[in-house]
């Protein structure tokens, strides 16, 4: 089965800065990938591609077209937006502080350490070498944190940490001693610096520049300035002293002057950046030669909180500025009048932007998870994201394969819409971690399972907490299931053993069933009959019969803990996992061991941290703990505490494909083996605490990796999260499938677009065959020909070809053995094709020809007959939908009179 990464959920935001193109593109960072979310669709998407570690700085250019991605080993990637592909790689050689493409795209600046390097844009050009930097300025004295670039691409306002903004001349001049103009006076970090711009002549007025202690300062800029090289005396200004290290940019073209020896080093620097008025420069204003004036200095007021994010709108001439206690302002400059000034959240913000348009403010928060997109002038809610704070626990698909259900550590369910990759309800009344949820065949209703002793019914349509399963004494329940018919509830239990069953109706214990030593972790009935079935650490597997209350029915004996339990689809076979790494296949009717399968080579884990072993020499982790069955019982996935997921035919034992969950080198367990540089005598260097207590003025960093340390019982390895899949679940389509893992829920999906696999293929199926029988109007036999040559675009077409009214009678000639592929291709043209009715009539005698057929070859046609229930159901209900928020309109068109 060729599953591709299709998308990742659970995590919107996890720090770095969020970027927006194109008014309603927003772009923001998740880990090492890139995620991308249409805010007027409401539809969210994640590259696939990955950075080398977590991302810290974005940049887009001015079309949206590419987009430069930043990690923290100071990796960058040049990514094709569009086409969702990495053209160029490059390393800087220092942190990354910020970064920003000029209004014209031809140019990137990059704040590195102390520095600020201007590259050109590779764009779509074919070069071996395609970054080429043209200009270094090294005039700041400590980190360089804010850029911004003037309209004209001619000019480069930089702030840093040393106190002061400075104003670069990006352009070669000639004959001039190109210095930098300072923005002085502040008492805290440079963190936002911006353009103003006077709305008649376009061009800039105006400069602010916004200081971590909360302070804004407004500067004016005047024409009039002292001579481009010469002081008000008319004499020449003497050459400053130089040093090698720190120098400023001095390009002079010709004899004289202190860049005369630097002149042949950095000619290069200058290339398509020179000043093409060779006769007027001496006629020409220079801002950073001009005259800058304070004009005023405004407080926001925020007493001990710090600024740790600002945007600036030109157009609207708005600031916004984020706290570090949760609060943003909105203000009007240069008037500095406070618009908004609202506690979004509980943390601090560590991105805030507009919009092209200026209507939207998006909001990051990246300890929560949270991403936020606030319409300020209705004051509403355009976009709210909020991921899980902790990891995932389990997760679990809705019957009609729409909705995707996970809970986890921090005490929340989340309901997840699969196709448009956005959250739309959380539930947050347990008081502990939930540890297992379970969907009704009703589509409407979820169960959850949690360690505070409750089991939870929530209502999808009345979006509350309708009934809860308790029992007389707590308990911790760590499994759940219910029957396929929806009558009893059953979970088990951590700490007495024991599994409970209660009904759905009353709620009341119906049954507890004692026989286990150890903690019941995996439960499951069976789809088709009335058996239950329960592992457990006590090396058992036991079947239960539920609705006879005959206790114990069979007991399947392992030679390790048995970690978790799942059932076939048919109900005809169970699987097992233990300790030991083994996958054990039972026959549930005949009570015999069918089939194991050795997986402790294949799930075998990096190295973590703290390791005293190697990983081949390890013995943690080489284990599955998550298993799940494909929807047609073929094949099935494994995954535990390691960076793969296990695929295995179940007939032959054999070990199909491992996919890898993450490259990200911010995770412990991704190296097999660990970097020997690193090694110290204290320990591994990234396990020391070297950080600059007051880089961040006793804030926390912006990341998730310090959530326990320095609290008892915390990790050794500074918190660095490790690794892991907790939960799997494949869709009932089986075209997809879900694993919660340490980065969020990844879903994987069938990738069908270059995969050529004929069925039936002979020297006469070709497609010009099949042509010529569409021109011969002969449909049927052209249909035939393209089931055989399995090719997607020609069996749409001869659907297409066929009239409405032969349908009834070509859906008749279709054979019994291409009805499954016939209806994955109505499945793609419901979900994409505007001809609703056409491809409705062809469904129904499909349904109506071959509907004997479909029940008896269920089980092979079940992932098909769910993917069209689902694609049906979502039809029905964009059109209901449609209906309603037009009735009215739809009532006075069905009123007017024809000849009106």
């Amino acid at each position: 089965m060729e599953f591709r990464f299709e998308n990742l959920l659970g995590a919107p935001y996890r720090g770095g800065n969020a970027v927006i193109t194109k008014n309603t593109q927003l772009i923001s960072p998740v880990g090492n990938r890139v995620s991308v979310t249409d805010l007027s669709k409401n539809h969210s998407v994640t590259l696939p591609l990955e950075t080398s570690t977590n991302i810290c700085r974005l940049a887009s250019s001015p079309d949206g077209t590419f987009l430069l991605a930043v990690d923290e080993q100071n990796r960058c990637l040049f990514i094709n937006l569009p086409r969702r592909v990495v053209l160029h790689r490059i390393t800087f050689k220092d942190k990354v502080g910020a970064l920003k493409f000029s209004p014209n795209g031809k140019f990137i600046a990059v704040g590195i350490g102390k520095l600020v390097e201007i590259w050109r844009s590779p764009g779509f050009r074919r070069a071996v070498l395609p970054f080429e930097r043209v200009r270094t300025f090294a005039n700041s004295d400590d980190k360089v944190v804010s850029l911004e670039w003037s309209l004209d691409s001619d000019y480069l306002l930089v702030g840093s940490r040393d106190l002061a903004a400075r104003l670069f001349c990006v352009r070669k001049l000639k004959g001039v001693l190109n210095k930098p103009f300072l923005f002085l006076g502040h008492r805290d970090s440079v963190v936002g610096c911006f353009f103003g711009v006077d709305k008649m002549t376009n061009k800039v007025n105006r400069a602010f520049t916004i200081a971590r202690d909360g302070y804004i300062f407004s500067w004016g800029y005047t024409e009039k300035d002292v001579k481009m090289d010469e002081s008000e005396d008319g004499h020449s200004e003497p050459p400053s002293p130089v040093t090698p290290d720190r120098a400023d940019e001095v390009m002079v073209e010709n004899g004289g002057g202190v860049g005369t020896e630097l002149k042949k080093r950095k000619e290069y620097d200058g290339k398509g950046l020179e000043s093409d008025e060779e006769g007027d420069d001496d006629d020409e204003e220079y801002m950073h030669r001009g005259k800058w004036v304070l004009l005023r200095k405004d407080g926001c007021n925020q007493a001990s909180a710090k600024v740790t994010a600002c945007d600036y709108h030109q157009g609207l001439d708005m600031v916004v500025v984020g706290f570090s206690n949760g609060v943003f302002g909105l203000y009007q400059m240069p008037d500095f009048i406070c618009i908004h000034l609202l506690s979004i959240s509980r943390q601090k913000l560590t991105t805030a932007v507009f919009n092209e348009r200026g209507n939207w403010l998006t909001f990051g928060c990246a300890k929560l998870g949270q991403l936020l997109v606030w319409d300020w002038r209705t004051e509403t809610y355009i976009l709210k994201q909020q991921g899980h704070y902790f990891d995932v626990n389990c997760v679990t698909y809705s019957p009609d394969s729409q909705l995707l259900a996970t809970g986890a550590d921090d005490n929340k369910v989340k309901v997840w819409n699969v196709m448009s990759g956005t959250c739309f309800i959380t539930f947050t009344e347990h008081t502990n971690a939930v540890t297992a949820l379970h969907f009704m065949a009703d589509n409407h209703s979820l169960l959850s399972a949690s360690l505070d002793g409750t089991v939870r019914a929530w209502d999808f349509k009345r979006y509350k907490n309708y009934k809860t399963y308790t029992t007389p004494t707590p308990r911790q329940f760590v499994s759940l299931t219910a029957d396929p018919s929806g009558d009893v509830v059953c979970a088990g239990t951590l700490d007495s053993f024991e599994i409970f069953v209660w009904s759905k109706k009353t709620g009341q214990i119906k049954d507890i069933l004692s026989g286990h030593e150890a903690p019941v972790h995996g439960l499951m009935f069976s789809p088709l009959t009335q058996l239950l079935a329960s592992s457990s650490w006590d090396y058992t597997v036991r079947l239960w019969d539920v609705f006879a209350s005959k206790g114990t029915v069979e007991t399947f004996r392992h030679n390790h803990d048995v970690l978790t339990v799942a059932f076939r689809p048919d109900g005809k076979q169970l699987a097992s996992s233990t300790l030991d790494g083994q996958i054990n296949f039972w026959d549930t009717i005949e009570g015999v061991l069918m089939y194991t399968i050795e997986g402790r080579r294949d799930i075998a884990g990096g190295r973590v941290m703290t390791d005293r072993r190697s990983a081949a020499n390890s013995s943690s982790g080489k284990c599955f703990t998550t298993l799940c069955y494909s929807a047609d019982g073929g094949y099935i996935l494994a995954a535990g505490t390691s960076r793969y997921i296990c695929m295995y035919d179940i007939a032959d034992q054999v070990l199909l494909r491992r996919f890898q969950i993450s490259h990200n080198l911010s995770l412990d367990g991704v190296l097999d083996f660990l970097h020997s540089k690193k090694m110290t005598e204290a320990g591994p260097i990234d396990l020391i605490d070297d950080d600059n207590s007051d880089e961040e003025g006793g804030i926390d960093k912006q990341s998730r990796g310090n959530l326990g340390y320095d609290l008892p019982g915390s990790r050794p390895n500074r918190g660095r999260p490790i690794i892991r899949t907790k939960s799997l679940s494949i869709a009932p389509t089986g075209r997809s499938f879900a694993a919660a893992t340490t980065e969020g829920v990844l879903i994987f999906s069938i990738d069908d677009t270059f995969i050529f696999d004929p069925t039936d293929l002979d020297i006469d199926v070709t497609p010009e065959a099949v042509e010529a029988a569409i021109e011969e109007d002969e449909v049927s036999r052209a249909l035939a020909l393209s089931m055989r040559l399995n090719e997607d675009s020609l069996i749409k077409k001869c659907i297409f070809a066929v009239a409405p009214a032969d349908i009834k009678a070509v859906a008749i000639s279709v054979r019994q053995k291409y009805l499954e592929r016939l209806m994955e291709a109505l499945v793609d043209l419901l979900e994409n094709c505007p001809h609703l009715e056409f491809i409705l009539h062809w469904c129904q005698e499909i349904c109506k020809a071959h509907g004997s057929s479909i029940q008896r070859n269920y089980r092979t046609l079940l992932p098909a007959l769910r993917s069209l229930q689902k694609a049906i159901t979502r039809a029905h209900q964009d059109l209901a939908d449609m209906c309603s928020s037009n009735e009215y309109t739809l009532r006075y068109l069905c009123s007017v009179p024809n000849n009106h």
